[in-house]
């Protein structure tokens, strides 16, 4: 975070909290609360992930303002009308009351220490935790307080009443999946933070037993990052059968979780060993990903033509095939950039032969697909020309 209009003490604090929180935070808004000084930014708005979502201002912290013309006081907090429960819950509940506590880091401020402000967001959010666990163990279900004493033993849990006006009772569960550290599996991993696969499971609330217990609403969720390496729209969830409940759903989940996760990680040498495959028969690739292996460039010619051809290789591979594009390096469209052809997939493929076949039968396959190629590219710009010929004067 970096600006001419965020006073440096404030945006040294922001940098630390975005860098080194364990998860994404996110700064969704900033203005100017200074009469003296309007273009200073010392307000602003922050997303914190909890629960599989993100905590906005309106349900955890309100809004964070710092002072620019008092600017080594403690930032206040403003917490939204729709938690005020969560504000007496700080006041005389949590921890013994979070406000009056003098360990929490409002009471000691420091605004020349950049550590604070993730510390404060951290405390913060712990205490909302707790505020959500209580209200949760509250609730009148027995089938909830009997899901709840089952799982609080798992680390990580975290849970969310969700109460309103316009729809029922419903909470919230999501529950860290595997003890892996996905991370540490990827050779030279690009991830900054620890990558997580998570079970949501939301239970309506309910006053007792119902004779017939439905199944709780599931979905399994990851971080966006995960895409690259393993996709958990591709996973299908273990039936929940009649009486079943979390604890006995989740190690079954957990171990077809875990043999798919290491197999996707296999896959990553496999991809790697086909994009060498192609060297002998293109020469050295352009550029390849050398991380996930799923994108190389080399560069082929037939004749005088010379063009690109770019691999996008599925993370199922060798199950799925990759998808061909083919660019010229001579040919220009009419906004002056390189033709490219569409994504190629209809061309000679089983998952059964060897990388070195695949290879092969592709470079067989371009052979022929480059003269079509090349026509296309021609037409192409030919035309363009004759549009440009056209064109009045002006």
């Amino acid at each position: 975070m970096s600006g001419e209009n965020v006073p440096p003490l404030i945006a040294a604090q922001l940098n630390y909290l975005l860098t080194h929180f364990p998860s994404t935070v996110k700064i969704e808004q900033m203005w100017s609360g200074s009469k003296h000084y309007p273009g200073i930014l010392d307000r602003f708005t922050l997303a914190i992930p909890y629960c599989l979502d993100f905590l906005k201002f309106r349900y955890l912290l309100g809004d964070v303002i710092y002072d620019s013309e008092s600017p080594f006081s403690a930032p206040d907090v403003i917490f939204g009308a729709e938690d005020e429960t969560f504000d007496s819950f700080l006041l005389t509940g949590g921890e013994g009351g979070y406000l009056k506590s003098p360990k929490n880091c409002l009471s000691d401020w420091n605004s020349k220490d950049p550590t604070r402000l993730m510390l404060l967001v951290q405390q913060l959010r712990d205490q909302y935790m707790s505020y959500q666990r209580r209200r949760v163990g509250e609730v009148d279900d027995d089938r909830l307080i009997f899901e709840i004493s089952t799982i609080l033993s798992r680390e990580g849990i975290e849970m969310h009443l969700i109460s309103g006006n316009e729809k029922p009772e419903e909470v919230k569960f999501a529950v860290p999946l595997m003890d892996m550290d996905i991370n540490k599996k990827i050779p030279v991993c690009p991830w900054r933070h620890p990558q997580k696969i998570f079970l949501q499971v939301i239970y309506p609330v309910g006053k007792k037993y119902a004779s017939t217990l439905s199944a709780p609403r599931l979905k399994l969720i990851s971080s966006s990052e995960l895409k690259a390496l393993f996709s958990i729209e591709d996973v299908k969830l273990p039936s929940w059968v009649d009486g079943m409940c979390m604890a006995e759903y989740l190690p079954h989940l957990e171990e077809s979780l875990e043999k798919q996760v290491l197999e996707a990680i296999s896959l990553v040498d496999v991809r790697r060993r086909f994009i060498e495959a192609l060297a002998p028969l293109f020469g050295r690739p352009l550029e390849a990903d050398p991380v996930f292996c799923r994108r190389a460039t080399v560069l082929a010619a037939t004749g005088v033509f010379t063009f690109m051809v770019h691999f996008f290789i599925p993370i199922q591979f060798p199950r799925q095939q990759p998808a061909l594009m083919l660019q010229s390096s001579q040919h220009f469209n009419s906004q002056g950039a390189l033709i490219k052809s569409n994504h190629l997939t209809e061309y000679p493929w089983s998952p059964r032969w060897e990388l070195s076949q695949m290879a092969e039968r592709i470079f067989e396959f371009l052979a022929d697909e480059a003269l079509n190629f090349k026509r296309y590219c021609n037409e192409a710009q030919l035309q363009h020309k004759c549009c440009v010929l056209r064109a009045p004067a002006v």
